[in-house]
């Protein structure tokens, strides 16, 4: 994948939703690899890889990824027919709507 998806979080980024986080999302992608934002205080912060300690762990494609924060796809939807998988704090993954609001 090309990693514009995850280019686009900087200019989707909402830092006013973020204040007094300190979360981090990892994300598996199944056709890129993993990676992991570090969302805190209003920063975002994206890095390839894996984190040692996440809030919380997202497997899925970047297609849904994209789907996702486009609002193509409902994230719950997602989650229920198995395109979206979640383990750890699975209620944050919910907070990525506000995050990075589409428009």
């Amino acid at each position: 994948m090309s990693l514009s998806t995850l280019d686009k979080l900087h200019s989707h980024f909402d830092p006013q939703a973020a204040q007094g986080m300190d979360e981090v999302f990892q994300f598996h992608f199944s056709d890129a690899g993993s990676h992991y934002l570090v969302v805190k205080d209003g920063t975002l912060d994206v890095k390839e890889g894996e984190h040692d300690a996440p809030s919380v762990s997202l497997s899925m494609s970047t297609d849904t990824l994209k789907g996702v924060m486009n609002g193509e796809i409902n994230g719950m939807t997602a989650f229920m027919t198995g395109k979206l998988k979640a383990s750890g704090n699975v209620m944050l993954a919910t907070k990525l709507s506000s995050l990075f609001p589409h428009g």
